[in-house]
């Protein structure tokens, strides 16, 4: 057998998103200078899979080796374990069967590029990218993904375990320095901030502090028009031009007086950015959803029409199902997942029969154990609406836990009041039923005064609160998440679920890579205490559910497309139990990711380690 041969030194990229694709090409090849010998020996596309494959397999022998030969002897133990794992993609990108499900030939562009660099207008720099960084790890030689410490082996314990405590005392200084840049809603300057703009809006408003408690003026005074907005705050282009679009294509956008408060009143700052993000809509999204509405594309995203046996129900697995007695919310955000079907809050009434209905299936069906009632925003709907509602769902038997689906928490903090906690705690029953709210905070800077004032009087009538985030652009930053769990922990709320965002075309603005919601959890998450990390980073597979974002038997790379985007297969909830679907996806390219970061003034250097997440 031929002997592997390795490259003798790799030299560290330079920053990925100011290299040309010539420069990128030529650290591919520099990296992996045998890749490259093989391509260009091949003489056809069969022939240099072939080669590639047998070359992959013989580094795979020598790192499986208890005696691996030079330089891979060497080797850290993580090193190698980061090897195996790009050898495994690369080997899945230039697949056959890969390249038949995703119509695209990763091996064919790399081989005729290895013969003519010409070809290079045939792919953008992700895929490049991607690939450099793939072939420097098949060859183990990669910077360490964070803060490099290693601890030096002593004779004495205790000076062991004095240095080990520096070690930990680095990480955690690094960590709350990172964490001290995002700001929550309690702290003084932003408490300020929202006290100048809650006076503004008053005053325009012609209306007083009694007012502002008073959910139901909120309600009334929605601010839904671009005219009232700018009268308020200070709007910047990009934002003017998106309620612009929303005005011409008849997208509708409502943000409540309390949540407005949150904005900074002279334009977008590093205080507001992500809270204005989910309520103005972009130009891209609105023109985005008017042509997949005029083109008659089905903008159901998740397939819920599909999971829906009845009207207002949805169910994707055995004891939980979603009840939906209400279409709209005081506050729609732009990257819901239900924006097909969200409507105005004046239209967003569901008819009595159909919800009794829905209960009475629930009835039905013993394999039920728990409801969640979401919409819609339920808590929209009076106190005696409500009431009727736990009241039929406590008389099923069955039934053990109603979950309430609700952003009043974050949106509307003073319809937490003391006829709905009266009436939560009458159907909240330790040992029998539990009554819950899952609610959604997705920056630190939603937890105020106010806001914390509702989770307080939950808590003080025993109701367990917990949150689920959707990651997002606007909060994926390093330990912006951290920040939004630490301030959610303490105040009560139990971290619960990350969504990666959803692959909706109009919401790309939002699209973050799986990559870095894996790095999240790695890097940044696992520095805070076990009790304060409790959310599942999760991928919701359309119909069929939630799949977690922790392992490979979960999910897997099988191609890397002309412009970097990852393709992943993604084996469901059930792929154990049932020989079910797999479920195809597309993701957003890193380099795209990074790119835009380093645009927003973000050091992309802290962020190197994304592409070894798979």
């Amino acid at each position: 057998m031929k002997k592997t041969v390795f490259p003798v030194t790799i030299n560290v990229m330079d920053n990925v998103i100011l290299m040309s694709k010539k420069e990128l090409l030529e650290e591919v090849w520099k990296a992996g200078p045998e890749i490259k010998r093989r391509l260009q020996k091949a003489g056809s596309e069969k022939e240099a899979r072939d080669e590639l494959f047998k070359h992959l397999n013989n580094i795979e022998r020598e790192l499986f080796k208890v005696h691996s030969r030079k330089p891979l002897k060497h080797l850290h133990p993580i090193e190698k374990n980061n090897a195996k794992e790009c050898i495994r993609v690369f080997k899945n990108i230039i697949r056959r069967e890969n390249e038949n499900l995703t119509g695209f030939s990763a091996i064919s562009l790399l081989w005729r590029m290895s013969k003519n660099s010409s070809l290079l207008s045939e792919t953008g720099e992700g895929f490049l990218g991607e690939i450099a960084y793939l072939v420097k790890g098949i060859y183990g030689r990669v910077e360490p993904p964070g803060k490099s410490v290693k601890t030096p082996v002593l004779k004495e314990t205790r000076k062991n375990a004095l240095v080990r405590s520096r070690v930990l005392d680095g990480y955690s200084s690094w960590m709350n320095g990172a964490i001290n840049r995002y700001r929550s809603g309690l702290s003084r300057e932003n408490e300020k901030k929202n006290l100048f703009l809650k006076n503004r809006v008053l005053q325009y408003f012609n209306a007083s502090e009694k007012d502002w408690k008073n959910y139901r003026w909120h309600l009334k005074h929605i601010i839904k028009d671009r005219e009232t907005l700018q009268k308020l705050v200070r709007l910047e282009k990009d934002e003017l031009e998106g309620l612009i679009a929303a005005e011409k294509n008849s997208i509708p956008f409502q943000i409540t007086p309390y949540y407005l408060s949150l904005f900074s009143p002279e334009g977008r700052s590093e205080t507001d950015r992500a809270v204005r993000a989910q309520v103005i809509p972009s130009a891209s999204y609105c023109n985005t959803v008017k042509q997949e509405q005029e083109s008659g594309r089905d903008m159901d995203f998740m397939g819920e029409k599909s999971t829906s046996p009845i009207a207002c129900i949805t169910r994707r697995y055995p004891q939980i199902v979603i009840l939906k007695p209400f279409e709209s919310c005081p506050q729609i955000c732009v990257y819901c997942q239900r924006n097909w079907e969200i409507k105005r809050l004046d239209e967003g009434e569901v008819t009595e029969s159909k919800v009794q209905k829905a209960v009475r299936w629930i009835a039905k069906n013993p394999g039920i154990t728990e409801v969640l009632i979401t919409g819609g925003d339920p808590l929209t709907l009076g106190n005696s609406y409500l009431e009727s509602l736990l009241a039929r769902l406590s008389a099923i038997e069955h039934v053990e836990r109603i979950r309430i689906g609700t952003r009043i928490p974050v949106t509307l903090p003073f319809r937490i009041n003391r006829g709905f906690i009266d009436i939560v705690k009458k159907y909240h029953e330790w040992g029998k039923r539990e009554v819950c709210i899952v609610t959604h905070y997705e920056h630190p800077a939603e937890m105020t005064q106010d806001s914390l004032s509702a989770v307080k009087k939950l808590k003080a009538a025993g109701i367990n609160v917990y949150n689920q985030q959707v990651f997002t652009y606007y909060n994926s930053r390093k330990f912006e998440t951290c920040a939004l769990r630490k301030i959610l922990k303490i105040s009560g709320i139990d971290p619960y679920y990350a969504f990666n965002t959803k692959g909706k075309e109009e919401t790309a603005d939002f699209r973050v890579p799986i990559a870095r919601i894996e790095q999240e959890r790695k890097e940044e998450a696992r520095l805070l205490p076990g009790i304060v990390r409790t959310d599942e980073p999760v991928f919701n597979v359309p119909k069929l559910g939630k799949s977690h974002l922790r392992a490979w038997q979960t999910h897997e790379v099988i191609m890397i497309l002309a412009d970097g985007s990852r393709v992943y297969r993604f084996y469901p909830w059930e792929s154990k139990l049932l020989l079910t679907d797999t479920y195809i996806y597309t993701d957003t390219p890193i380099y795209a990711y990074l790119k835009r970061l380093h645009g927003d003034g973000e050091d992309i250097d802290e962020y190197k380690s994304i592409w070894y997440y798979f």
